[in-house]
C-alpha cells in the first residue's frame, strides 16, 4: 500500500541522492536537435562550398588564359598573335610550376623553427610540378615551330627556341633533384630557368638586360609568395589540431611576405614605367592587362591585410586561414593575367611618342 499521495507528473523525479535526474524536457530536446541540425548543415555547406569555389576559379582562370589576349587586344589595332590563348595556358603552367617548386623549397625553412609543431608534413608536389613545367616549355617549342613553319631542330637554333629548350631541360633536372635525397639542389636549375625565362620575355632592343634583371627579381618574388603561401596553407590544414603551431607558421610567413610584396611592387612599377608608354595605357592590350593585374593585386593586398589582422587578434587561426585561402585563389588569377602580359604585343608599336 502506498504511504503518501500520488506523485505529480510535472515534478522532476529524484534520484537517491536527492538531486533531480538529468532528463531533458521536451522543449530542451527540440532546441538541442535544432542546434545539432544547424551545425551539421553549416558543416555540409562548408564541405561543398570550397570545392565549388575552387572549381569556379579554375574555370575562370582557363577562360582568361584562352580568351584574355584576344579580348584585351580588341579595338586596339594591334596585330593578332597566332595561338595566343594556347601560349598563355602553357606559360601559366610554367609559372605555376616555378611557384610550386620554389614554395616547397622555401616553406620548410619557415616550418623548422616553429615550436611544438606536429611531426607530420604535407606531400611534395615538386616533381610533378617541374615535369608539368617542362612539358609546358616543350609545348611552347612545338607551337613556335608550327607558327614559324620551322622544324623542331631548326626552332632550337632561334633565340626563343633555344631559351625554351634550356627552360625545359632545367625543369627536368629540377624534378630529378626533387626526387633525390637532396631536393635543395633544385635551386641551381630553377635559377637557370628563371634567368632563361627573363631573357625570353625581353627580346626588345631598348635595354633588354635591365628588363631581364627586373623580371628575375619579380618572377622570383612572385613564385616565393604564391608557392610559399600554398605550402603554408596546406601545412596549416594538416596542423589544424595544433592551432598554436599553425598560427605561428602563418605569422612567420606573413613577415617574409611583406618583403616579397615590396620587391614585387618595386620591380613591377619599374617594369611598367619602362615598357608602357603613358599615351597607350587604355588603348593597348598590354596597358589593359596591366590594369587588370593591378586591380587583382589590390584585392590580394586587402585579403592579406585582413588575414594578418585576424591572425594578430585571434588565437584561433581558422579565420585567418580562410582569408589566406581566398588570397591564394586571387593570386592564382594574378598568375594567369601575368601570363597574358607575356603574350600581348609590345605597346611601343602603337605609341605616338618617339
Amino acid at each position: 500500500m502506498p504511504s503518501g499521495p500520488p506523485a505529480d507528473p510535472a515534478t522532476p523525479t529524484m534520484q537517491a541522492s536527492g538531486a533531480p535526474s538529468a532528463v531533458p524536457l521536451v522543449g530542451e530536446t527540440g532546441e538541442i536537435s535544432e542546434i545539432s541540425e544547424r551545425a551539421s548543415g553549416a558543416a555540409a555547406r562548408r564541405s561543398w562550398t570550397a570545392p565549388l569555389l575552387l572549381g569556379t576559379a579554375g574555370v575562370l582562370a582557363l577562360l582568361i588564359a584562352l580568351f584574355g589576349p584576344g579580348l584585351m587586344a580588341r579595338g586596339t589595332g594591334e596585330l593578332r598573335i597566332p595561338g595566343a590563348g594556347l601560349t598563355t595556358v602553357l606559360r601559366t603552367v610554367l609559372f605555376a610550376a616555378l611557384a610550386l617548386h620554389l614554395g616547397e623549397l622555401l616553406a620548410p625553412q619557415l616550418i623548422r623553427p616553429v615550436r611544438g609543431r606536429p611531426r607530420t608534413a604535407v606531400r611534395s608536389w615538386a616533381v610533378l610540378a617541374s615535369l608539368a613545367g617542362a612539358a609546358a616549355a616543350a609545348g611552347q617549342i612545338v607551337r613556335l615551330a608550327a607558327v614559324s613553319d620551322l622544324g623542331i631542330t631548326e626552332t632550337y637554333s632561334t633565340r626563343e627556341g633555344g631559351l625554351l629548350l634550356l627552360i625545359a631541360n632545367g625543369l627536368v633536372v629540377a624534378a630529378l633533384c626533387a626526387a633525390s635525397r637532396r631536393p635543395a639542389l633544385a635551386l641551381a636549375p630553377l635559377a637557370v630557368v628563371i634567368g632563361a625565362e627573363a631573357l625570353r620575355a625581353h627580346p626588345e632592343v631598348y635595354s633588354p638586360e635591365f628588363g631581364a634583371a627586373l623580371t628575375v627579381v619579380h618572377l622570383t618574388a612572385a613564385s616565393l609568395w604564391t608557392g610559399g603561401l600554398l605550402y603554408v596553407l596546406r601545412t596549416m590544414w594538416l596542423w589544424r589540431g595544433s592551432p598554436v603551431a599553425a598560427r605561428s607558421l602563418l605569422g612567420r610567413y606573413a613577415r617574409l611576405a611583406i618583403w616579397l610584396y615590396v620587391a614585387l611592387a618595386a620591380t613591377g612599377t619599374a617594369s611598367a614605367l619602362r615598357r608602357l608608354p603613358l599615351d597607350v595605357v587604355f588603348t593597348s592590350a598590354y596597358g589593359r592587362t596591366l590594369l587588370l593585374k593591378l586591380a587583382l593585386m589590390a584585392v590580394v593586398s586587402v585579403l592579406a591585410l585582413a588575414a594578418r589582422r585576424r591572425m594578430l587578434r585571434d588565437t584561433d587561426p581558422s579565420v585567418a586561414h580562410r582569408l589566406a585561402r581566398r588570397e591564394q585563389v586571387v593570386l592564382g588569377l594574378v598568375v594567369v593575367v601575368s601570363a597574358v602580359l607575356t603574350v600581348v604585343p609590345d605597346p611601343h608599336w602603337i605609341s605616338l611618342r618617339p
